[in-house]
């Protein structure tokens, strides 16, 4: 019994590895979307910039559902999280699927 259950804890290490490997290549991939967007020139992870941190729009946001808060950002606005105006951001900066993911990857902050 107690081979059984190293062989499956040894078998199982790979799996492990490469679920923690994929974490940090999504929040690589984030980064790289939000400065493809130009969305880091207002906003960072965690500090205030122009515009809110990521943190800040997913404590606000949370419940809400991803297609809210894109089509904020596809629309831009005002007032939401102070007098600094969001431009709206065209399909030619980030596309449709690129948005979505990266919303997502926001909302989980």
């Amino acid at each position: 019994m107690k081979i059984r259950i190293a062989v499956f804890a040894i078998a199982a290490m790979p799996m492990l590895a490469a679920t923690a490997a994929n974490a940090a290549l999504d929040d690589a991939k984030a980064q790289e979307l939000v400065r493809k967007g130009g969305c880091a020139l207002c906003h960072s992870v965690d500090k205030k910039g122009m515009g809110p941190s990521f943190k800040d729009v997913a404590q606000k946001r949370k419940g809400e559902p991803a297609a809210t808060l894109e089509k904020a950002v596809r629309g831009g606005g005002k007032g939401t999280y102070g007098a600094v105006p969001m431009p709206p951001n065209s399909k030619d900066k980030i596309s449709d699927a690129d948005l979505h993911e990266l919303i997502e990857w926001v909302l989980k902050k």
